[in-house]
């Protein structure tokens, strides 16, 4: 489960990939219509090279209609994946201490 995690994380750290997952949530998009909503900022082929990375991490899911193929986001592995990372990363963050100011830091 490691390696899903990291693929994960990997997916998430690139900021175009997280606009399109914004974009992507609680709808159906096409490549074309993620250009439009991205503004021009990215061309259709490299919102279709992140479109790949994030359906190869399970995180969009995928709907063939004719030629066109529409994405949205995969809320539940979303909702796994983060799950997962606090269980491996963070197993304790319940018991995890309050955090101290920087006023009672100089105090102690």
């Amino acid at each position: 489960m490691v390696d899903e995690s990291l693929q994960f994380a990997k997916a998430l750290a690139d900021g175009t990939r997280q606009e399109i997952l914004r974009q992507l949530c609680c709808r159906w998009l096409t490549v074309n219509a993620l250009v439009l909503t991205l503004e021009g900022q990215v061309r259709q082929p490299t919102v279709s090279h992140h479109l790949r990375l994030l359906e190869e991490a399970g995180l969009v899911l995928v709907e063939q209609r004719g030629r066109q193929r529409r994405y949205t986001l995969n809320q539940e592995r979303l909702t796994t994946c983060c799950g997962e990372l606090m269980r491996v990363y963070a197993p304790d963050y319940r018991l995890a201490p309050v955090p101290v100011s920087d006023e009672e830091r100089e105090e102690a």
